[in-house]
């Protein structure tokens, strides 16, 4: 078996908190089954100190609500690595505010790592191979495997030591303050929980004729029910590919279903009359009830900006290589866009653009000005 703590009360959790929040920095990892459920959960935190490292199971009852002071604690260090989906899961499940992050894979990049995954960071800097088998496992299951505890600890025992390096590179380079305005940003970050149609989280979507997406939305409807009903992920129950091409070209009988990519005779079995049902239902709809795909309305044609943005784009690739950092770490395309339009004249209005950072300003404000004068 394994000498790792793992918490399955609310009390085991309620009494580990002080020791925590004595300390300076914390490394956090969460495991979720968004692979296996229709409704992911948080099956599993791992938090380990710079001496220990413990495990909390929320689906054992080890609830991790009474760690809400540790995430709002200004004066703790929250590592993560790779922080985005981790935060807004905890924010969807538990409410919890977090401040003064440091995601290690945002480093790396500042870093200019040439790999920035967990597994190639640990192998990298301290000779440690992650089993990736558990990568996709289905962390709901119960009792939990030995390797699989062993493989959890592993993913925030070596945090601490992966960040103390990579802030002494960020030191070095001058680049500890482009860190410090990422990691805030990601302070406010949530699900986006707006509801609307599905089509509308469905990529390629924007690109369909309004009777399409009818046809769409339907057999996403079908999808989800059925998906909540067997309390399976979406993926498992029809892939997107699958209902795109459906869509695209859509079927009247089994035999044409059949030819569809990802659809066979058990898919066909199971599901071939719900979905003609669906889409006979949606191509019967009147016109008037096609539902309409969002668009912003199109700029207008600015040729001095489309110039200025090659131009842009241009320097970006020499300054990036200068820096030994990958172009669209540096400056992104939205990013380079927005000042194509705006033709900013000096360092306060670049700051006023929406989305650019403040270490931008500070570390290519002037090249960025420079070029725009130029062209």
């Amino acid at each position: 078996m394994t000498d790792i703590r793992i918490l399955t009360t609310e009390r085991d959790v309620e009494e580990l908190l002080p020791m925590l929040m004595g300390e300076d920095s914390v490394a956090i990892d969460l495991e979720m089954d968004a692979l296996h459920s229709y409704r992911e959960k948080i099956c599993l935190a791992q938090i380990s100190t710079p001496s220990e490292t413990v495990l909390v199971d929320p689906l054992s009852g080890g609830d991790l609500a009474p760690l809400a002071p540790l995430f709002a604690a200004a004066g703790i260090r929250k590592i993560f690595h790779a922080i985005d989906y981790d935060l807004r899961s905890l924010k969807r499940d538990y409410g919890f505010a977090a401040g003064n992050l440091f995601d290690t894979m945002i480093a790396a990049q500042f870093c200019g790592e040439e790999k920035i995954g967990l597994a190639d960071l640990l192998k990298k800097y301290f000779d440690v191979e992650l089993d990736k088998k558990y990568q996709r496992a289905d962390w709901s299951q119960r009792p939990l495997l030995p390797d699989m505890v062993r493989y959890a600890a592993e993913d925030t025992r070596h945090l601490h030591r992966l960040a103390d390096i990579l802030e002494r590179k960020l030191q070095a380079l001058g680049r500890e303050s482009w860190l410090k305005e990422e990691c805030e940003l990601l302070e406010d970050i949530s699900f986006d929980s707006s509801g609307g149609p599905l089509f509308l989280r469905f990529k390629g979507a924007g690109k369909l004729e309004r009777n399409q997406l009818a046809i769409l939305e339907e057999l996403l409807q079908w999808r989800d029910r059925e998906a909540e009903r067997r309390n399976r992920p979406h993926f498992k129950i029809l892939g997107n590919r699958s209902i795109l091409a459906m869509v695209q070209v859509p079927p009247s009988s089994r035999k044409e279903l059949l030819r569809i990519e990802g659809i066979n005779e058990r898919v066909a079995d199971r599901y071939g009359k719900v979905l003609l049902a669906c889409i006979e239902k949606a191509s019967r709809l009147e016109e008037s009830a096609w539902p309409h795909y969002p668009r912003p309305a199109r700029m207008k044609k600015d040729p001095q900006a489309d110039k200025l943005l090659v131009e842009l784009k241009k320097w970006r690739l020499a300054k990036a290589e200068s820096l030994k950092l990958e172009p669209g770490i540096l400056i992104s395309n939205a990013q380079l866009e927005a000042i194509s339009r705006v033709r900013p004249g000096r360092e306060s209005e670049l700051a006023a653009i929406k989305g650019v950072r403040r270490w931008q300003v500070a570390e290519l404000g002037v090249d960025l000005l420079g070029v725009i004068g130029r062209t």
